[in-house]
C-alpha cells in the first residue's frame, strides 16, 4: 500500500487510491458494496469494446473483505476543475463526446439505468430516511422526503413513455468531474458505475446542473451550445423531473 495515496474527493462508498506515478486508480469496497464493484468493472469494459473513451481494467480481485478494481487512469483534467475559459474552450467537445456516448446504439447495451430501476433504487433510499440532504438543492432541503418521492411518480408515467421512445446509453452520472479533458478534447468519462440505458435527459440534467453550479457566468452559453451542437431537442421539463430523481437514489 506504501505507492498509493488516498483520494479524497467524489462521493462513492468505495475506498479510492491513486498510484504514486498517477497512472492508477485502486477502488476497495467492503462485501455489501462488491456486487456493485464488478456492475462497474463489467461497465468499464463494455464501454471500451464500444468505442466510449475511460479507464480500462488493469486487475480485479474479490478478497475475504470485499473486492478491490485497479484500473487506468484518464490523463487529463476533471472538466470541474478547469478555468472558466479552458472550460468554454473544451465544451464543443463534450456537447460532442456526449452526443457520441448517446449514439451508441442502444440495441449492443445490456445495462439498464432506466427509470423503473432508478425510481426502485428511490423508494428503497426513502423508504430507509436515507436521503442525502448534501445532495438535495437548497429549496428541498427540510421537506419529507416522501413528499419529494411522490412529486417524482406523479410524472413517472409520462416520462417512461418518454424514455421508452428515445433510450440511450447513459453515462448515469455525467456531471463535471466525471469528465476528464486533456487539452480543449475529451480524453474520457470516469465512474462509470451507473452506465446504462435511460432518457437522454437523465444525463443532460446532470450535465448541465454541475455546469451552472460550478461555473455560473457560463451557463446560459453552456445551454445555447447544448442547444446548438446535441442533435435531439432537450426539454426543460424532462431535465428538471430527472434533478428531482437524482439525489433519491444515492
Amino acid at each position: 500500500m506504501a505507492d498509493w495515496s488516498p483520494v479524497t474527493t467524489g462521493e462513492s462508498g468505495a475506498r479510492v487510491f491513486c498510484s504514486a506515478d498517477g497512472t492508477r486508480y485502486r477502488k476497495v469496497v467492503d462485501g455489501a458494496d462488491a456486487a456493485a464493484l464488478a456492475d462497474e468493472r463489467d461497465r468499464i469494459e463494455w464501454a471500451g469494446a464500444h468505442g466510449i473513451p475511460g479507464p480500462s481494467v488493469l486487475d480485479w480481485r474479490r478478497t475475504r473483505d470485499g473486492a478491490e478494481l485497479i484500473m487506468t487512469a484518464v490523463a487529463g483534467t476533471p472538466a470541474d476543475r478547469l478555468s472558466a475559459r479552458a472550460l468554454a474552450a473544451a465544451w464543443p467537445h463534450i456537447v460532442a463526446a456526449v452526443r457520441a456516448l448517446h449514439d451508441v446504439p442502444a440495441a449492443l447495451c445490456p445495462y439498464r439505468r432506466d427509470l423503473d430501476a432508478m425510481l426502485a433504487r428511490a423508494r428503497d433510499v426513502v423508504s430507509r430516511d436515507a436521503v442525502n440532504p448534501d445532495f438535495l438543492p437548497d429549496e428541498d432541503r427540510g421537506v419529507p422526503p416522501t413528499w419529494l418521492l411522490e412529486r417524482v411518480e406523479r410524472d413517472a408515467g409520462r416520462r417512461g413513455a418518454q424514455e421508452r421512445a428515445e433510450a440511450v446509453v447513459c453515462h448515469g452520472d455525467l456531471c463535471l468531474p466525471n469528465i476528464v479533458v486533456d487539452g480543449a478534447q475529451v480524453a474520457g468519462f470516469v465512474d462509470l458505475g451507473r452506465l446504462g440505458l435511460a432518457d437522454p435527459h437523465a444525463d443532460l440534467s446532470l450535465l448541465l446542473e454541475s455546469t451552472r453550479q460550478a461555473f455560473p457566468a457560463f451557463a446560459a452559453a453552456a445551454r445555447t451550445v447544448a442547444d446548438r451542437d446535441y442533435p435531439r431537442r432537450i426539454d426543460d421539463e424532462r431535465l428538471q423531473f430527472y434533478l428531482w430523481l437524482d439525489p433519491l437514489t444515492w
